[in-house]
């Protein structure tokens, strides 16, 4: 048995002495983005401090915990905070709370995260549904030895985000009357924002919005066979050419200002999957 292997059975003994469900869906929630947590009917909370082999959130607005508890009549696991590349975390460390959802039964990933736009048609508020990726992290959690007990060597990424439930988010939006767009993230390390220069170079190379997480999630996700819907929130305008300061403070209030909708759409999503 694989050194992750143990681990994974480390960090599980822990938790199967609080719950001993299954859980089929996994929730991520990103910077700002915590509060789907309040419509999660939470039967158990886990530190993250409390669970063998997890990292830490350096990040002051990700709580730092695993809460377990239902949403609908669906078992749900949310990390309330996520990992980061910038916070000095290796890519293994950053998507092992995602092999421990397979483990706990997790077939179906939800994730979010705060973006910069920089598609001349969105604006600060809007919702992105998460069509397709470009890794530019520099790094790749599937990098070392393969574990065959997880997922292939060589794992298919023609269909990164799931379109099935993409088609699904996009029902409920419409029902709710939520615009929502759809395209292309693409990740940085970070933990600097972008120049006008970096941004008119993402944008030539295809992206519509751009963040420092979600990938290596989605990356270890496919890795597994699980189906990721992600949603981005657009937090600041990333135009070259009008380009002004931002900070931290800015985005977050953005985020949890457009997070209602963003909550309402995975809620909905959830249920009906």
């Amino acid at each position: 048995m694989s050194e992750l292997i143990d681990k994974i059975n480390e960090t599980l003994s822990v938790i199967k002495k609080v719950t001993g469900k299954d859980y089929p869906v996994g929730i991520i929630l990103g910077t700002g983005l915590g509060g789907l947590v309040k419509e999660i009917e939470i039967e158990h909370e886990i530190d993250y401090g409390d669970l063998p082999h997890f990292p830490l959130s350096t990040v002051e607005s990700h709580q730092g915990k695993l809460i377990f508890g239902k949403i609908g009549d669906k078992n749900v696991v949310a990390m309330q905070g996520r990992f980061h590349y910038y916070e000095g975390y290796s890519m293994k460390q950053i998507t092992y709370p995602v092999r421990v959802m397979k483990f706990l039964g997790v077939k179906t990933l939800l994730v979010s995260n705060a973006c910069g736009g920089m598609n001349p048609l969105y604006r600060r508020g809007d919702i992105m549904l998460m069509v397709d990726h470009i890794n530019l992290l520099g790094d790749n959690p599937l990098i070392g030895k393969n574990e065959d007990e997880l997922g292939p060597r060589f794992p298919d990424m023609s269909e990164p985000y799931s379109e099935e439930l993409i088609k699904i988010a996009e029902d409920v939006a419409l029902e709710n009357k939520i615009k929502v767009q759809k395209g292309v993230y693409v990740a940085v390390p970070g933990p600097n924002l972008e120049t006008k220069a970096e941004y008119r170079f993402l944008r030539a190379i295809g992206a519509d919005v751009v963040g420092m997480s979600t990938i290596p999630e989605n990356i270890v996700a496919n890795h597994m066979g699980m189906k990721v819907l992600g949603i981005s929130i657009v937090t600041d305008e990333c135009f070259p050419d009008n380009l002004k300061p931002v900070n931290v403070e800015e985005i977050i209030a953005t985020a949890m200002e457009a997070e209602p909708k963003m909550t309402l759409i995975m809620k909905e999503v959830i249920k009906r999957i």
